[in-house]
C-alpha cells in the first residue's frame, strides 16, 4: 500500500507563513513599479530622444535582472533555501552571463576581422 507522509517538523508551512499575503503584494507592488518604470523609458524617454539607446539597454537589463531576482527570490523562493544553494545558484547564474558576455565580445570581435582583412 501507499504511505502517506506528512511534514513534521514545520519547515514547509515556514517556508509560506514567511510569504504572507502583505508580502505577496509589496513583492508584487516592486514588480509592477519597476515595469511601470520601464514602459515610461521605452514609450516616452527613447522616443523623445532623453536618453541614448545604449543607456537605455543597460538600464532595461538591470531592471530585468532585479525583476529575475524579485521573481526567484520570493515567488520561487530561493529566499527561504539554505545559503549554500543560494550561492551555488547565484554564482552559477554569473558565470553563465559572463560566459555569455565574452561569447558576445568574441563573435563581435571574429565578425570585425573577417570584415577588415
Amino acid at each position: 500500500m501507499a504511505e502517506h507522509h506528512t511534514h513534521t517538523d514545520g519547515h514547509a508551512h515556514e517556508e509560506h507563513a514567511a510569504l504572507s499575503k502583505g508580502k505577496i503584494w509589496q513583492v508584487f507592488g516592486i514588480l509592477l513599479v519597476i515595469t511601470v518604470i520601464e514602459f515610461i523609458i521605452a514609450l516616452w524617454v527613447l522616443p523623445n530622444g532623453y536618453m541614448s539607446q545604449g543607456i537605455g539597454n543597460i538600464i532595461y537589463i538591470v531592471l530585468t535582472l532585479l525583476k529575475a531576482f524579485y521573481i526567484v527570490a520570493y515567488f520561487m523562493h530561493l529566499k527561504y533555501e539554505k545559503l549554500g544553494l543560494q550561492l551555488s545558484l547565484t554564482v552559477s547564474f554569473i558565470f553563465i552571463i559572463y560566459f555569455i558576455v565574452l561569447m558576445l565580445i568574441e563573435g563581435d570581435f571574429l565578425n570585425l576581422h573577417m570584415i577588415n582583412h
